[in-house]
């Protein structure tokens, strides 16, 4: 059993204890392309009582609520406080504004606790939110407290409520393409050539509208969203116009 079907069993058992235990389950964290998949396999069998929920809007990570009919969406997202927790690290002033994500997932990482376990992380000036499930909250906690670059560092196990927002500030940008293939934009977004685009894709760090794209020949459409991995998303919002030379121009909205 491959790893997608091993996800759809483990959702159908958790939709069977949902209906036969009249309670609300969960999963563990899902990405956005896992998302996807889960998504439309639950509308192919059509179970309609369930949400995704990652602790704010625009998050990357979201785990899967499964709710009995009894329960309206409304009385089912009521419960989330007393799922989901924040831990919230506030760094001692000479570190503030020094640390990034990768700081604070390898410090993660370090203690053996698997990706699935835990949200996203909001990194502010300040310091760090990290969405986590209650349970697993002050296992988060101590061992975080236990590293070295977060000794000085206050923290705390925070409501859901209370998280910092994950905005995201997009700013507008324009690229010239040859047509409107994925390997054209890959080239263009992640500054690279054709060539070292192609790599790219077939390294699996291309997504569109959340699924990896490995095609070169894929044709991009007006509000389709790209991600690249270390590169940012960005999202097709226009062909704007023509070069001399009969080249695209063509306006986004990126991340990076």
């Amino acid at each position: 059993m491959n790893k997608e079907d091993l996800t759809f069993a483990k959702i159908n058992d958790k939709i069977k204890f949902c209906n036969s235990k009249n309670k609300i389950v969960h999963t563990d964290f899902f990405t956005e392309p896992e998302i996807l998949k889960i998504t439309n396999y639950l509308n192919s069998i059509k179970f309609k009582n369930y949400f995704f929920f990652g602790g704010c809007k625009d998050n990357n990570r979201k785990m899967l609520f499964l709710y009995p009919e009894k329960l309206t969406y409304e009385m089912a997202f009521k419960n989330i406080p007393s799922i989901l927790k924040v831990i919230r690290i506030t760094l001692p002033h000479h570190l503030q504004s020094e640390f990034e994500h990768r700081n604070y997932l390898s410090a993660l990482m370090k203690f053996g606790i698997v990706r699935e376990k835990f949200g996203d992380i909001i990194v502010y000036n300040e310091g760090a939110d990290i969405v986590v499930q209650t349970e697993n909250a002050d296992y988060f906690k101590e061992n975080l407290k236990n590293l070295t670059r977060f000794q000085k560092s206050n923290i705390n196990i925070i409501e859901i409520n209370n998280i910092h927002e994950n905005n995201i500030n997009y700013k507008e940008i324009s690229i010239i393409v040859n047509s409107m293939r994925i390997d054209n934009f890959v080239s263009e977004l992640a500054h690279c050539s054709r060539s070292k685009a192609e790599e790219i894709l077939l390294n699996e760090r291309v997504m569109v509208n959340y699924e990896i794209t490995l095609k070169n020949s894929k044709n991009i459409n007006i509000n389709d969203i790209i991600t690249i991995r270390g590169f940012g998303r960005f999202i097709v919002k226009e062909i704007s116009g023509k070069t001399k030379s009969d080249k695209l121009v063509v306006k986004l909205f990126s991340n990076e």
